[in-house]
């Protein structure tokens, strides 16, 4: 245990954000950090529990207790190495993983938990900058080959564990990066892309072969790619947005929400968009709808690019901001988040359900809107309009937030003819084995869209399985 009174005698202390007028002129990562002597003591917070909750509630079972101790103790080497035994990625989900470990912490209970997600970006920082954290090409290849279509988290962490075990693995990404919503929907000021770069650096040097720009069924013919590797493992995520069929739908100014942060992103990048082609909230009424992490990465940029004024709706109801009687203490908080963009400036709505657009020519210029209530009718939620609640909001701009209900099935997936879920998703087996014997998938694919934690969990496991698949015991 790092300190056994260390929760007694130190205060919860957070690293902080960035000033909102100081962030919001710029796309640099919000979060500032601790120096080194504050975060020990925040690792000397962590009680060593006999039960350790929050490793339970952690996707990919992180050793928290146990890398806090070092951390305490100042064995920056030997807390990376306890990160990297379960997490390939310790410097994504310290960044953007929403930390169910710190909602399963014991301390939590008071609602003053340890900075585990905070703690956890600080060890892997503090190994690449002294150094510890270098290429392990492995020693000897197995002659095996390997493709894993996707690299999004699920991808790199199936593809970095199959190489590590001698594979030959090949890497492809349809985009001309690789990092998939790491690099093109999240946005830069919560993840900066040098980050991906660094790890993708690590992995090329370890011998994974990362081949972009290359689209599956297109550029390469799905027939080829079953015949030219010994396993495949697709990890194309679940891209496939959910629309909103209502009148006006088709108007010019109404887009998808990745549309507009990946084009974003891309502008961070040096890229150049075609005047024509750019998606801009400058001088515009913004309206986002779908009350999630996409929803608020579309405030965030928003604000960025000057928006007029940014509203957020969102059809379902207002969370409570404490846990209610039948969400409690291990499980995670279903209460109201308010992230940084959110602080930045925006008109949050809840209940509330979009009728119609309207436009002026081809342009949205207003959304017409309801309040609507849920109840529970024979055992399930259900919702009805409030009469008398309709109006009118302006808004030049409408971004879709809503989820999304499956991966892209056209092109790799239908040419593959997998079968597939009721929800669309691709089906696996208990060994994440599709309907083709040597093609395996994991990730949002398999499970529909979730948590990058998740993801990288999903890519060890299938990456476990595939070693087995092609070295049997």
């Amino acid at each position: 245990m790092a300190d056994p009174k260390g929760f007694m005698k130190v205060a919860r202390k957070d690293a902080g954000n960035r000033p909102v007028h100081e962030r919001i002129a710029d796309y640099s990562e919000v979060e500032q950090v601790l120096n080194s002597e504050d975060r020990a003591l925040q690792a000397s917070r962590c009680m060593d529990c006999g039960i350790p909750f929050c490793q339970w509630g952690c996707p990919v079972d992180n050793l928290i207790p146990e890398w806090n101790d070092k951390l305490y103790r100042g064995d920056w080497k030997a807390a990376i190495d306890l990160l990297h035994s379960t997490n390939n990625f310790p410097e994504f989900t310290g960044r953007i993983c929403p930390a169910p470990c710190e909602h399963s912490c014991v301390l939590n209970i008071g609602e003053e938990p340890v900075t585990i997600r905070e703690n956890e970006v600080a060890i892997v920082e503090k190994a690449f900058a002294e150094g510890y954290i270098q290429p392990q090409p492995p020693t000897r290849r197995t002659g095996k080959t390997v493709a894993v279509i996707g690299s999004g988290p699920a991808g790199m962490a199936a593809a970095d564990l199959l190489n590590k075990a001698g594979h030959t693995v090949t890497l492809f990404e349809k985009d001309e990066k690789p990092g998939g919503l790491l690099r093109y929907g999240i946005p830069d000021f919560k993840l900066n892309k040098c980050t991906i770069d660094r790890r993708i650096r690590l992995m090329t040097e370890e011998g994974v072969e990362v081949k972009c720009s290359i689209e599956i069924g297109k550029d390469i013919s799905t027939k080829e790619l079953i015949n030219s590797f010994d396993a495949v493992c697709l990890t194309i995520g679940a891209m496939q947005p959910r629309d909103l069929p209502v009148p006006g739908r088709g108007l010019d100014g109404v887009h998808f929400a990745m549309d507009f942060l990946t084009q974003q992103n891309r502008l961070v990048d040096g890229q150049e968009i075609q005047d024509g082609a750019k998606i801009s909230a400058k001088d515009r009424h913004v309206l986002v709808i779908g009350g999630g992490d996409t929803g608020s990465d579309c405030v965030g940029t928003s604000i960025r690019q000057k928006a007029k004024s940014v509203t957020q709706i969102e059809i379902l109801p207002k969370p409570p901001e404490k846990r209610a009687q039948n969400n409690p203490w291990p499980y995670y908080g279903k209460i109201l988040k308010n992230t940084t963009s959110h602080q930045e400036g925006c008109e949050r709505r809840w209940n509330i359900s979009t009728i119609q657009f309207n436009s002026s020519g081809q342009q949205v210029v207003s959304a017409d809107i309801e309040q609507v209530e849920w109840v529970i009718e024979n055992g399930t939620h259900s919702m009805r309009s409030v009469p008398g609640t309709r109006e009118t909001l302006q808004a030049d701009l409408v971004l879709l937030a809503m989820g999304f209900v499956h991966p892209v099935l056209d092109g790799l997936v239908n040419d593959l003819g997998l079968e597939l879920t009721e929800r669309m998703n691709i089906s696996v087996n208990t060994n994440h084995q599709s309907s083709i014997n040597n093609v395996f998938a994991a990730g949002d694919a398999t499970t529909g869209a979730s948590l990058v934690v998740n993801a990288i969990a999903s890519g060890r496991r299938v990456a476990g399985n595939i070693h087995k698949f092609l070295i049997p015991s």
